[in-house]
């Protein structure tokens, strides 16, 4: 896996849909000012809770944000996606894009404009469009680098053989490879092979941090939290993660976060930076910031996380 040390990602989803212009602005203000650097959207959000039934809002408020914050621009790094966005009003999945080269394209020329910048730090491809020549996304992909326009591409909810097959058609047509997995991982799992209920969800699987490691590639963790399961009474965890392995790892989270002094959002945070996974975290208060940057101070040994192990 990449050898920087692991960040958490700033996860802005529901900007300018649930959560207001203002509210996302001291969010952002809150995160700067407290370290953080990645900024995770997609041109896709949210399309499903956006009125126009297409997506954009998100980056249309980290761009209104970039041009009220001189220098925000320098302090941030943008992680945006392609390939979901419906290109009709409430048709989706029938009118996502896709990962053909010319929607790439078009994609991104479309995110850089609501975002106001000349780059994107790192471009995901959203989800597998296996309608389209893997070779085509890949030197689309590879292309955008070449121009400048993106300086770092990765793959989200991909299978992990799909990943390297990309990898080794980089290689073959000399362009940049993808760099970088995004995938659903928490401590807690769902029931093995139940399917999820989240459309387009791909979770985190042993042979995706196998490939990571053995070919240095980051990793970024979505649902990393839970969408609050972990500290919220009102936010139960989803029906499929109901069994006897969510009850032993519940149980060990909390002896863990009583002996740390944290809480449980920070320990969850913490294990999954130990390794060497770079959680993306949702946020719609500003206070949630502090306590999620919080978890980088928390420091897991290897007796704490062999105890998880044991019990996931």
């Amino acid at each position: 896996m990449n050898t920087t040390d692991p960040q958490i990602v700033l996860g802005t989803m529901d900007f300018g849909t649930r959560v207001d212009p203002d509210h996302a602005f001291a969010i952002l203000d809150s995160f700067v000012a407290g370290g953080g650097v990645w900024l995770d959207t997609a041109n896709c959000y949210s399309f499903w809770t956006d009125p126009s039934g297409v997506g954009g809002a998100s980056e249309r408020v980290i761009g209104a944000w970039l041009r009220a914050r001189p220098g925000a621009r320098d302090a941030v790094r943008i992680a945006t996606k392609v390939r979901q966005n419906p290109l009709v009003p409430h048709s989706w999945p029938k009118s996502a894009e896709g990962l053909s080269a010319p929607a790439v394209h078009a994609g991104v020329e479309g995110s850089l404009g609501r975002l106001g910048v000349d780059h994107i730090d790192m471009l995901w491809a959203h989800a597998e469009d296996r309608t389209v020549p893997l070779e085509e996304t890949v030197g689309a992909f590879g292309e955008l680098v070449a121009k400048g326009v993106a300086v770092r591409v990765g793959a989200a909810n991909h299978a992990a053989w799909r990943v390297e097959r990309a990898r080794s058609l980089a290689r073959e047509q000399r362009v940049e490879p993808w760099t970088a997995l995004q995938l659903r991982h928490s401590l807690v799992q769902p029931r093995p092979l139940a399917p999820l209920a989240e459309s387009g969800h791909r979770m985190l699987a042993a042979e995706d941090l196998d490939l990571a490691r053995s070919e240095g590639l980051a990793v970024w963790s979505y649902s990393s939290l839970m969408w609050g399961s972990y500290v919220r009474a009102d936010k139960p965890l989803p029906q499929t993660y109901d069994h006897p392995g969510t009850t032993q790892v519940l149980a060990v989270l909390d002896d863990i976060t009583d002996e740390l002094s944290a809480t449980r959002n920070q320990v969850v945070l913490a294990w999954l930076m130990r390794q060497g996974i770079d959680p993306i975290v949702g946020a719609s208060r500003v206070e949630q910031i502090g306590q999620a940057l919080a978890a980088r101070h928390v420091r897991l040994s290897d007796e704490h996380m062999a105890r998880f192990a044991e019990a996931r």
